[in-house]
């Protein structure tokens, strides 16, 4: 049997669904975040460094530093493959869960 997957947070999941796209900064990923969850979830800079760092630590993340031409240094966060496999189980997760629902409340 495979290793049991932790469900993750609101946030934890839509920092690693961005980073899906390609790597982003903090900022990108917190209005992408809004964007993506119509308003619903809103990511506060503290919340947003406190788990990338927690990422950074479990694998999921690395930070690439950012020196493009006009701009401030800016912490740059990518999607490695065992943050992909965590996002992929997680979604996997989710749509059994909506699964179940679904054959639930189909009877109703």
């Amino acid at each position: 049997m495979g290793k049991k997957v932790e469900p993750l947070t609101e946030s934890y999941f839509y920092i690693l669904l961005c980073l899906a796209e390609g790597p982003n900064h903090g900022y990108g990923i917190m209005q992408k975040t809004k964007e993506l969850s119509e308003g619903e979830v809103k990511i506060g800079s503290g919340t947003m460094y406190g788990a990338t760092g927690n990422m950074m630590k479990k694998g999921w993340i690395v930070e690439r530093n950012d020196y493009s031409e006009g701009t401030e240094r800016r912490r740059m966060y990518e999607l490695t493959e065992e943050g992909r496999e965590t996002l992929d189980a997680e979604i996997n997760r989710l749509k059994r869960l909506l699964a179940g629902a679904k054959s639930i409340l189909k009877g109703e």
